[in-house]
């Protein structure tokens, strides 16, 4: 029997950040720099998080990222975020980091990493992350 191996789809929906890699993103060897795309990743989780906590929100931990693909210079690089889960002061989200080179229509997945964050009160404490209040919240969440 062979094992068939799978494509990754592009996520449905709309990028949560959608940026281009520059030369200043690179590292000594001329590569995108692997700690550039994953400061983008936590932009995009950071994002989902606040929007669905309604309030600000920190990171506190990545599960496991595997580079499957490389950024080059000038690459337009979409980041997809999608909440997983929300408990009663925390939430993970899965970012996906996909590339697609400047002159072409086709895009290949980067990497990919679930973040979890937590929700804030004005003194840095946890608090809890309210009820969704759009239907869209529920779609894309499953409730702890």
């Amino acid at each position: 029997m062979t094992e068939s191996k799978t494509t990754p789809t592009l996520p449905a929906g709309v990028p949560m950040i959608r940026t281009i890699a520059m030369p200043a993103d690179t590292n000594p060897a001329g590569d995108i720099f692997g700690g550039w795309l994953m400061a983008q990743m936590d932009l995009a989780a950071g994002n989902a998080a606040a929007r669905r906590a309604r309030g600000r929100c920190v990171t506190i931990a990545v599960d496991g990222m595997a580079f499957l693909s490389p950024v080059h210079v000038g690459d337009e690089v979409s980041l997809y975020a999608r909440v997983l889960s929300v408990g009663r002061t925390s939430m993970k989200i899965l970012v996906e980091a996909w590339r697609r080179p400047r002159h072409d229509f086709d895009s290949v997945q980067v990497t990919k990493a679930t973040f979890t964050f937590v929700a804030i009160d004005e003194n840095g404490r946890p608090r809890p992350v309210p009820e969704p209040s759009d239907p869209l919240d529920a779609l894309t969440c499953d409730y702890a």
